[in-house]
């Protein structure tokens, strides 16, 4: 509000002289003036009078002359004082306009209703910093399943688009540097509704800055960044980052996975997807002869080092190698020429990775490779969304997006943390674990990912089964995969997960008893997650579940079963 009136006073300062020195000479001259009265004797008007007539006046009403006739010089008066008003009512409002049109100002006025808005805020939100690629992904994500955002970038364009998205829900959007702890703390940092900060912005020293901020001004938040330098994760989780998303390791960690184990990258590529997305086939990177890698920065290096690790015989393709840090045996090019791929054994290859930061050279690299060898694993590197169709119509068989890779992730995170602490036990398990396990949730999916949801007993998620259990009553993790219209019937649904005090179970057993404060990772058609809320926060469902007799409700209801039982 201070900057507002400050720009206000500013800017205006010189018409409001202008207009109150107008005024001023206009009332001292018909006040000086002599005139005379309905006898013809000489008078002077005073002030009130000579205020009142200028006033209406200037408006160019007209209400005649006031309270005698006027003499000719204060007619003369009146006409130099009509075109000197009128002229400074001109400047004066040509001004406001300009003041109303400028862009400080506007932007002023909008993060002053910004902040009164996140202020008056009831519903738990996310704070985003940086709406770019990623942060679109993420909103779109997270408004998807009901949750609240707050936006924050630094370009004025990206918000305007925000405004114009098909977002289930409102998000407010700050125009504003998040590297700036005032935008932060406009934007609800300290708000006591505030639940997580993510930081997406494509530069690493301001995702660094708001991580900072963040812990500093509210140390219990959490906190999830963006990183593509190591340096950079280090210092991040030195002072007690909670996450850090660094998309090129990511994915290097998931091709790892797909080697070794095709059937959990698979379980972990469905259990993380979005709602209604299609379910993927499997896929199975060759282990038997060489991959080439074209591009060594940092997503070429991540993908360099793990084939390394599984005893892959690799080959470099750099432009660059002296700056990038190549190792030795790189063959100097882009790979976009016929020579370079020979020079590196493209026809004996049997995988090649196009990781470059150039959209149009990896297709370039794909479509030139295919021609040497129509057999290759391809894995492309897309830099941009808006090159989605050209990135499909190439059909490489793994395309990754970096923008994609961290919104996935964080919105998991946010979502259904449980769900990575599930995948970490499920590294432990072997391949035949993990396909019969994808057999169970095909038993019940159709062509779409299964929902994913996380249960706590308490009294907000589950109020029926709290008071339950406070009761005294035995409550088994069957019982709540019950049908609560008819309990025979099982829903279609698989719990992956069962957190109590610390003891972490996978696939926990039907009979396991639950307890007040339980976590529970869940999986299964969204139809089954709607029809258990059902069951954990109404207790005359719960009671049907439990016992398979159907409480009466109402007196009438009651009256009836009364007289059954007589």
């Amino acid at each position: 509000m201070d900057n507002i009136f400050f720009l206000i006073f500013r800017r205006m300062r010189w018409p409001l002289i202008t207009l109150v020195s107008a005024y001023s000479i206009a009332v001292l001259g018909l006040v000086l003036i002599p005139g005379q009265d309905a006898a013809g004797e000489p008078w002077r008007m005073d002030f009130f009078h000579a205020f009142y007539f200028v006033s209406f006046m200037s408006t160019t009403i007209g209400f005649g002359e006031i309270p005698y006739e006027f003499t000719e010089g204060q007619r003369l008066w009146v006409t130099f004082s009509l075109y000197m008003t009128v002229v400074v009512w001109v400047y004066a409002i040509g001004n406001i306009l300009a003041l109303v049109q400028d862009h400080t100002f506007q932007h002023a006025v909008n993060e002053l209703f910004f902040a009164r808005r996140i202020r008056r805020q009831r519903e738990p939100f996310y704070l985003v910093c940086g709406y770019g690629q990623t942060g679109t992904a993420l909103v779109q994500a997270l408004t998807d399943r009901d949750q609240n955002v707050v936006a924050v970038d630094i370009d004025a364009q990206r918000v305007n688009m925000l405004k114009l998205q098909n977002l289930r829900q409102y998000v407010p959007a700050l125009h504003g540097d998040a590297a700036r702890p005032v935008h932060l703390l406009e934007a609800g940092l300290k708000h006591r509704k505030c639940k997580g900060v993510v930081a997406l912005t494509n530069v690493n020293e301001v995702n660094l800055k708001i991580a900072i901020a963040a812990k500093l001004l509210h140390p219990d938040i959490k906190v999830i960044c963006r990183a593509d330098s190591h340096d950079v994760e280090d210092n991040m989780a030195s002072f007690g980052t909670d996450h850090i998303v660094d998309p090129y390791d990511k994915f290097a960690r998931h091709l790892s996975t797909a080697l070794q184990n095709p059937g959990l990258h698979l379980l972990h590529e469905w259990l993380t997807g979005m709602r209604h997305q299609k379910l993927e086939d499997p896929i199975y990177p060759p282990l038997d002869g060489g991959w080439i890698v074209c591009g060594f920065g940092r997503f070429g290096g991540a993908i360099y080092h793990r084939l390394l690790d599984e005893n892959i015989e690799t080959v470099v393709i750099e432009a660059e190698p002296e700056e990038t840090g190549a190792p030795e045996g790189t063959v100097k090019g882009r790979g976009t020429e016929a020579v370079t791929l020979e020079e590196a054994g493209i026809r004996t290859a049997a995988g090649l990775v196009a990781g470059t930061r150039n959209d149009a050279n990896n297709l370039s690299i794909i479509m030139t490779a295919r021609q040497l060898n129509s057999d290759l694993f391809v894995i492309a590197r897309q830099n941009h969304l808006d090159n989605t169709e050209i990135f499909n119509a190439v059909n490489a068989d793994i395309v990754m997006h970096p923008s994609s890779v961290i919104a996935n992730r964080i919105r998991v995170l946010l979502g259904t943390p449980l769900l990575y602490e599930f995948m970490s036990l499920a590294l432990y398990e072997d391949d035949q674990w993990a396909c019969e396990l994808i057999s169970r949730i095909i038993a019940f999916v159709q062509d779409e990912v299964p929902e994913v949801w996380e249960v706590e007993i308490n009294e907000e998620q589950a109020l029926a089964v709290t008071e339950a259990l406070e009761a005294g009553n035995a409550i088994e993790l069957g019982d709540l995969l019950r049908d609560h219209r008819e309990r025979d019937q099982i829903l279609p649904c698989i719990p992956l997960l069962k957190l109590s005090k610390g003891t972490r179970v996978t696939l926990p057993a039907d009979d396991c008893r639950l307890k007040v404060g339980d976590k529970l990772l869940m999986c299964g058609r969204l139809s089954a997650r709607d029809r258990m809320e059902w069951t954990l926060q109404n207790d005359n469902a719960l009671c049907y579940v439990l016992t398979g007799q159907v409480r009466a409700q109402g007196w009438v209801w009651r009256l009836f079963r009364r007289d059954e039982t007589r």
